[in-house]
């Protein structure tokens, strides 16, 4: 269970329902079944603790069992002995781990003389899982961009401007280099005005192959401890999935670019030139991370913005670059 929830460390009792109904043991199903009519029930209850007569815990009967039993039977007859208790002391995480290993769908919460204080049901358990989830998915997205949520929820503006501005530098940065081979590149863009249509394209086909793998490569660096070997072995990996993926986009564009433009030479270069734009993508995906790991940096942080810069201008190299050799 991850640690993301501010919740799991607070006491359990702290979300207990207070509604439990207890009975005593040594009632009949019919006594019982007055009881609960005089009492009421909560709106959460899923079990019948029976408890001794000093109201000390001793068993649960669950609700089918005494709704079919006979009204003359004993509760101590239909009680099931092996109670499984929360202490008032665990946390809400040993609380959810205690659902996951039980599979119980409600459990009491007891006291240091076992008595009854609480109950908890497995509404915790989804709610907890619910919220760790979606603060993983919010940081996740969030750390690809520069910054982690914390560091900017309920931040005054200077502060904010502190995390978030030295990483759109990146961006500024790529941004002008690309803006420069563009203007390098000016003859082969007035010549094949074509190219500029398919620009943004390009630009962002490797935008996405690159967060891919990296997003992918920070998932195993949480559990993996890179080594040479493991990062030879993620490139080879990587590379074929590349491959495939810029063989198979730019075949799609290229053909998009005959048809439409009656010209195969430039549907091949466009193509060729995807292919080894999103292979270069994945490759910086891959080792961004990797070496901001092995540089004892937060790959997580400073991954996201490096990756996209170098993406866009290798882009924009291999995309000119082809275009200008081959047309």
């Amino acid at each position: 269970m991850s640690q993301g929830s501010e919740h799991l460390d607070q006491p359990v009792i702290t979300f207990a329902h207070k509604d439990v109904m207890t009975l005593r043991e040594d009632l009949t199903v019919q006594q019982a079944l007055e009881n609960i009519r005089q009492r009421g029930i909560g709106e959460k209850i899923v079990y019948f603790y029976l408890v001794d007569e000093d109201d000390r815990l001793s068993g649960v009967v669950p609700t089918r069992r005494l709704l079919t039993a006979p009204l003359e039977t004993p509760l101590s007859e239909l009680k099931i002995s092996r109670v499984m208790a929360i202490p008032h002391t665990a946390t809400v995480l040993e609380a959810c781990e205690a659902f996951v290993l039980y599979k119980f769908l409600a459990l009491p919460v007891i006291d240091d003389s076992r008595r009854i204080v609480g109950v908890v049901d497995i509404s915790l358990l989804s709610e907890e899982a619910f919220d760790i989830a979606e603060k993983e998915q919010m940081d996740a997205l969030f750390e690809s961009i520069g910054f982690r949520i914390s560091q900017v929820r309920d931040a005054s503006p200077v502060r904010a401007f502190r995390f978030r501005f030295p990483w759109l530098i990146a961006t500024i940065g790529s941004g002008m280099i690309c803006a420069m081979l563009a203007d390098t590149f000016e003859v082969t863009l007035a010549k094949t005005i074509v190219l500029a249509f398919f620009l943004t394209l390009i630009l962002g086909l490797g935008e996405s192959v690159s967060i891919q793998a990296m997003t992918v490569t920070i998932q195993t660096l949480r559990s993996t401890r890179p080594t040479l070997g493991w990062y030879l072995r993620a490139l080879r990996r990587e590379s074929g999935t590349a491959f495939l993926l810029g063989a198979s986009c730019g075949t799609i564009v290229g053909l998009a670019v005959w048809l439409w433009r009656g010209s195969g030479l430039t549907g091949f270069s466009i193509g060729a030139s995807i292919l080894l734009a999103l292979c270069a993508a994945s490759f910086f995906g891959l080792s961004v991370p990797a070496l901001l790991h092995a540089l004892r940096l937060d790959p997580k942080i400073a991954a996201g913005p490096m990756t996209l810069a170098l993406a866009d201008i290798f882009t924009l190299i291999f995309y000119f670059g082809v275009a200008t050799w081959l047309l």
